[in-house]
């Protein structure tokens, strides 16, 4: 995604379309289905709307989202609704069978370390900025994504995917 700078003056409408990206991607690392993140997304952006107040910085808001989203994917794991039914399969298109078998092997791991991996990764973010918004210790994050990478890669091992 390019990062173009919004100012605190954009639109919702703007600033729902610079962000659904972010949202939409960590909402679905988290729950893992296609239905569920668009859940999240929705419920992040229905708070976005209602919180009608400025943001310090383009950064400030960036991580009020990634907080906002990972809350509400905490709230659907944690929901009784989700305690009491159960899951269908996915309906999600991968280019490749190596998207397929990443995918696959992401879903195992636990949600923290699923977390991590995908602001690392896919969203650019460093350590500082992850520790930051997820509110954790700066080693713990470096752990938490040390773990993470190894357990992935015994997860590939096992599958035979290296």
């Amino acid at each position: 995604m390019e990062q173009h700078s919004l100012h605190l003056y954009d639109c919702t409408e703007k600033v729902i379309s610079f962000y659904s990206d972010m949202v939409y991607r960590l909402a679905f690392a988290r729950t893992g289905t296609k239905h569920d993140a668009d859940d999240v997304f929705q419920e992040v952006f229905l708070r976005y709307v209602k919180k009608k107040s400025l943001f310090n910085n383009e950064e400030h808001r960036k991580a009020w989202l990634i907080r906002v989203t990972i809350n509400c994917s905490n709230n659907f794991w944690n929901s009784l609704w989700r305690k009491k039914t159960q899951e269908l399969t996915t309906d999600i298109m991968f280019e490749t069978e190596d998207s397929v078998n990443l995918y696959t092997e992401l879903q195992k791991l636990p949600a923290k370390y699923r977390e991590v991996i995908h602001l690392f990764y896919y969203e650019d973010m460093s350590l500082e900025e992850i520790s930051l918004t997820l509110n954790r210790k700066n080693s713990t994050i470096r752990t938490q994504l040390t773990r993470a990478r190894a357990l992935l890669k015994e997860f590939m091992k096992e599958e035979n995917y290296v």
